[in-house]
Formats: C-alpha cells, structure tokens, sequence
C-alpha cells in the first residue's frame, strides 16, 4: 500500500473525506476516521471539518514539510447510512487487500453517484408515517394522528418539488411550514377535535433539527468547536423559519378562513407508544436512506433508547431517564459495531432521534412567543436543556464504558 503512489493515496484521503461528510458523518468521528485511513495508507494528515468547509494536510510520515494542502467548500451533508456502510466497508476491503487502491477510488465514485435506493412512493409513505407516527408518539388524538398523516403527504410534495427546482429548494422550510398551518386553519371547519399547533409541529417532524443539535453538541463535548458551533447555529436558524412559517400560515389561515373553538377529544391509548417507536423506526430507515440488511437493528436501537427512558423515568425523571436511554444505546451500538464489524452510528442516530427533543424546542419557543402550550408540559424549556445534556452524557459514558473499536 505505501509503494502507490503519493498522489493517488492523497486523491483517496480527499475523496473519502468529501464523501463521508457528504453522506452526514459527524466532524469528530469523521476526523478520526482520516486520521486511520492515512495512517493505512503510509500517510501522516490533520484534517478539520466543519459543515461547509473541509481542510486537509496530508504528507508521507517522516516527510512533514512537505505537505499537500486543500481546502474545500462543501454543502451540509444529508444523512445517507447506506452510502456511509458501503464506504466503510471499501475502506475494509482496501485495508485487508482485496481491492487495491485504484479500484478503491473507482468503487467511491460509483457510491457517490448511486441513486436513491427507495423510490419517490416509498420516501412518500415514509414521510406521512413518521407524521402519524410522532403525533402518536405524543400520545394525542386519533383526529391528530390522521391530519398529521394527511399533512406529512402534504409536505412531502413539497420536498420532491425542491428536488427538481432550485427556487422551491431555499425557501423548502418556511414554505412547508406556512402551507401546513394554512391547511390546519381550514381543516378545524372539519374537524374541529383536532390541536392545530400539534398536528403542524408532527406535519414538519422530518425538518426539526433535534437530531442536529444532539449532534452539535456532540461535537462540542469532543473539542470539535468550529463544527460543532455551526452545526448548532444552522438547526437554531432552521427552528427559527420553521415557527415563522407555522405563524405565517396560521394567521393567513384565519383571515381565510375565520377561527373555529376546538373540542377536547380522547387521547389514544398508552400501547401505542410502541407501535408509534415501530413506525417511526421504519420510516427512518428510508429517510436516512439505510439498506435493508441493517435496517432490523436500527429499529431494535430505537425500542431499547424508548424502553429504558421510559423505565427509568418514573425514578429519575425524564431528562436523567433520557440518559439511561441514550446509555443504553450507546452501548448497544458500539457492540453492535463489534460484533457485526460495521459503523455504530448505522444504529445510534435511530435511537436518538426517538429521544431528541428537538420538538419540545419548538414547543418551548411557542409558549414564550405566544403564551400558549401545545402540550401540558412544565418547564418545558429547562427540560428540554437537561435532556440534551443527558443524551450527550449518555454518549459519552457509554464509550468509557464501552469503548468503540471503530472510528465511524
């Protein structure tokens, strides 16, 4: 491996990199994970990753003056596990010899250029699950289950108007949200057993950038400043045109269509939490574009980071019972990542997205904006900062504990 060429190894380092932050890996294990594959490679490097920027060194080991240097602006990744796999497995293969590293840069173009391995119907039904999904999931109505359903289809046809327009793309979040609240306004006529705020929050769960901040903070906890304070910024601005949109649509929803009183109906039943976890697993599995062979596990994630939170809840409380959940997962990942011989992170983000309460942010920025709450809940805002932390804790204790062999 150190006889090819200086040239063709630095070509691999630089195109894995920008592929990797490109399919959504974290800065802090995306920087460890070029630091092994230089160091596979016969090469010494330092590489800083942010979301929009990458900067690489890369020199032979022994020859630091002579570095290569580039820098590069890049777009915030989308996450795609499934690309991410197949990555981490060319990576596997180059280092045990059974590629060489020639038909390892031909094999990372090919997964770079891969179409979408679920279909535009798939991703559709997809969405409106994890509408209905989350709105079961907060334990409200059947009448706010189905609108949100209904809704999320809604969104969806937005989402695949942006990927044919430009235009339709930078205003994607306002926009959703403005039509959702405007659709809910005249839907109350209907129905009027329905929350309004609820069923639009549940509607854009796909654009809540929960998962986001967790992953901000992440950095932040890992010494990843730059990445991790940028990553916070940019979900803290979408959270912002999301709500604009929500208010937009609403008050343009009751100069249409005038106001109506809303009627109190029945929750749904406490079981459908798990089936909520199910479905929300499942969707997550084509949003976050993940193959089939590790999809069952992903799912497994999230049932085991909703069961221990919420057993151990009624003892600690729900932030500290959000860090046993998200312990437990963190263990469970990277033992999966042992013994499965595969990337933690194809399990971890599913677990965390179902107790990230990158909702209750939203919820906590409606009641200090209008003074109203979506859902009864105390303290939102200061419970909302305590889970945070405890999902960052979680993470953390987790790799002490048990120490990932891995670097993605």
């Amino acid at each position: 491996m150190t006889s090819t060429p200086f040239a063709q190894r630095r070509k691999f380092i630089i195109n894995l990199g920008k592929a990797l932050h490109k399919f959504g890996t974290p800065a802090y294990r995306l920087e460890a994970h070029l630091l092994n594959v230089a160091s596979i490679l016969g090469l010494g490097g330092s590489f800083i990753v942010t979301p929009t920027s990458l900067t690489f060194a890369i020199w032979l080991k022994g020859e630091h003056d002579a570095q290569h240097n580039y820098v590069v602006r890049v777009k915030p990744g989308d996450l795609d596990l499934g690309s991410l796999a197949r990555t981490d497995e060319l990576v596997e293969e180059l280092a045990s010899g059974q590629r060489s590293l020639h038909e390892a840069i031909e094999r990372l173009a090919e997964i770079e250029n891969k179409p979408p391995p679920y279909s535009h119907l798939i991703t559709f039904w997809a969405f409106g699950v994890s509408g209905g999904a989350f709105a079961m999931l907060m334990a409200t109505s059947w009448n706010d289950v189905f609108w949100s359903l209904i809704l999320s289809f809604v969104v969806y046809a937005f989402v695949y108007w942006a990927s044919i327009s430009r235009g339709v793309t930078k205003m994607l979040e306002p926009l959703v949200s403005i039509v959702s609240a405007f659709i809910v306004t005249g839907v109350m006529h209907i129905d009027p057993h329905i929350n309004m705020s609820l069923v639009v929050l549940s509607s854009i769960i796909a654009f809540i950038p929960g998962l986001a901040l967790t992953l901000g903070l992440r950095e932040l906890a890992s010494r990843d400043l730059l990445s991790g304070t940028a990553r916070i910024m940019d979900a803290v601005m979408l959270l912002f045109k999301l709500y604009f949109g929500a208010v937009l649509g609403m008050a343009l929803g009751k100069m249409t269509w005038g106001t109506v009183a809303p009627v109190a109906a029945e929750a749904v039943p406490q079981w459908t939490a798990w089936l909520a976890v199910l479905l929300l697993g499942s969707s997550l599995v084509v949003m976050f574009k993940i193959r089939l062979k590790d999809a069952p596990w992903g799912i497994i994630a999230g049932f085991i980071s909703f069961g221990v939170s919420m057993a151990a809840a009624p003892a600690f409380g729900v932030a500290l019972g959000a860090f046993f959940g998200a312990f437990s997962v963190g263990i469970y990942s990277n033992l999966y990542a042992r013994l499965c011989n595969a990337p933690a992170i194809l399990v971890t983000l599913q677990g965390l997205v179902i107790l990230v309460p990158g909702s209750k942010v939203y919820i906590g920025l409606n009641t200090i904006v209008s003074g109203e709450n979506i859902i009864a809940v105390e303290h939102i805002g200061t419970q909302s900062f305590l889970i945070f932390m405890s999902l960052v804790a979680g993470l953390i204790f987790s790799s002490v504990v048990l120490p990932p062999k891995r670097s993605l």
